[in-house]
């Protein structure tokens, strides 16, 4: 099965060929993912180098964060990107998007103050987690809306850390 998977605004091809190879584009790729005891903690091992991801899913995509950069994830599968299309249905950067905490944590820094306005992919926030500092970017251009936390405090995963428009 073929899925086309958009990772911060860029798309790629990804084939599923078997429970331990992915194809993206023309690369072939042997991986290993495997969830840990049940928490949103996955072991990735892609062509022998091991990673540690925490991925959730997000209000209307997944939210991965991999060796400290927080990536938001759309997976279709090949039909329903066709379906779409034929449509005339796209996604609009409309609304307002909350940040949740992708895990549990102490917030280090909080870089932006509300009304400011954000670039996509400025470091907004800092969490520290499992003794690994995460940088949370902004997903799209905006208006910071409310910042409901500050340096210091402790959050929970999922929290809503802020919010941009």
């Amino acid at each position: 099965m073929k899925y086309i998977t958009t990772i911060d605004d860029k798309e790629f091809e990804i084939e599923v060929v078997d429970e331990r190879h992915i194809r993206i584009g023309e690369r072939l790729l042997e991986v290993d993912f495997e969830s840990v005891s049940g928490q949103p903690v996955f072991s990735l091992i892609l062509d022998g180098k091991s990673y540690e991801a925490f991925v959730y899913q997000g209000d209307e995509d997944w939210e991965v964060l991999i060796r400290g950069r927080q990536y938001q994830v759309k997976i279709e599968d090949e039909r329903e990107k066709r379906l779409k299309a034929s449509a005339g249905g796209g996604s609009t950067e409309g609304g307002e998007f909350h940040l949740k905490a992708p895990m549990p944590g102490l917030v280090v820094a909080v870089l932006i103050e509300e009304g400011q306005e954000v670039k996509k992919g400025q470091v907004m926030l800092i969490l520290e987690s499992m003794k690994m500092q995460n940088e949370l970017k902004a997903p799209r251009d905006g208006i910071m809306g409310r910042v409901r936390v500050k340096a210091g405090e402790s959050v929970e995963q999922r929290q809503t850390l802020l919010s941009v428009h």
